[in-house]
């Protein structure tokens, strides 16, 4: 599911280091499998497999994106630089100009930048930035996963919906089938009986291919009979309902499903919905019932669309 959330460490934080600001951000897409990737700065690089382990622990699909850096304060930029410092950045300085001897001089604030960066101060931060990090991201996580369970709340909202209009779509279709059975096999004798009377046989054999014709008529009947469909397809919504309703009000039943295993149980009954909606489709004998069949697979086809995102 998709999903955003962003936390910063305060400046004054001792595990940052005085001035030194940490932020982080996690964001997501839809996607059927857990796709992580990272933007860290160069600082926290060593910090990603730790990181990575923390969001494997707690998310379990979708295409995420962590970014996470480092920001220096204005106070801490204007410390003075040792003189070391100061001196490799003149000698290139002067390198540079007279190669480049247009290139505009460092400024003041460029050289305070430069010259804290190759302090030893800034790099001993980096085991206590990291420890600070996990700890950002677990902040993050709990506001992200939060906002992703809003999501899911109007997705069972609109899978509700889709499962409501299918199940009057069924039900809308079972009174259809007698009928046209019984339609489809009486069309079926009347056109042997005319044949019959076309070719004037004898009694005899015209009452043998009159019991001929009917068990034909019953076969024929039986193929185009979808009343077995339309009760498995009952099954499985009734079973999608069953699943959303103990995942949102059962969560902490030992017997209910965990949130993880939803996405692809429901992605599996709905595989099934779609198995029945098209046979429903390729047996049906009557505009009526294509009409349903169709509106069933555009119905299942958005429901699909959905469920391969849920966790």
């Amino acid at each position: 599911m998709t999903g955003y959330a962003s936390a910063q460490s305060s400046g004054s934080d001792a595990a940052n280091g005085a001035g030194t600001r940490l932020g982080l951000e996690i964001r997501s897409v839809n996607s059927r499998f857990l796709d992580l990737s990272f933007r860290l700065s160069d600082e926290l690089r060593a910090s990603e497999p730790a990181l990575r382990d923390v969001l494997i622990r707690r998310l379990t699909r979708g295409k995420v994106e962590v970014r996470a850096f480092v920001s220096q304060d204005a106070v801490a930029t204007s410390v003075a630089p040792p003189a070391g410092a100061l001196q490799r950045l003149l000698q290139a300085q002067d390198m540079v100009l007279a190669w480049l001897p247009g290139a505009a001089p460092l400024s003041v604030a460029e050289v305070l930048r430069l010259a804290n960066a190759d302090t030893p101060a800034a790099s001993e931060n980096h085991p206590a930035l990291g420890n600070q990090l996990i700890a950002l991201a677990e902040q993050a996580l709990d506001a992200f996963i939060a906002s992703r369970e809003r999501e899911g709340s109007r997705m069972v909202q609109m899978l509700q919906e889709r499962i409501a209009q299918l199940r009057s779509l069924a039900h809308t279709a079972l009174p259809l089938v007698p009928a046209l059975v019984a339609q489809q096999q009486q069309k079926f004798l009347d056109r042997f009986a005319q044949a019959l009377c076309a070719a004037d046989p004898g009694a005899t054999l015209a009452q043998a291919a009159q019991d001929r014709a009917l068990m034909e008529a019953t076969a024929y009947a039986i193929r185009i009979d979808v009343s077995e469909e339309l009760n498995r397809l009952v099954a499985h919504i009734d079973e999608i309902d069953l699943l959303i309703a103990t995942d949102t009000s059962s969560k902490k039943a030992t017997k209910a499903p965990k949130s993880s295993e939803l996405g692809k149980r429901l992605d599996f009954v709905i595989q099934e919905l779609h198995r029945e909606a098209n046979t429903l489709g390729s047996k049906s004998s009557s505009l009526e019932l294509t009409r349903v069949s169709v509106d069933m697979k555009v119905l299942i086809e958005q429901m699909r669309e959905q469920v391969q995102n849920i966790e």
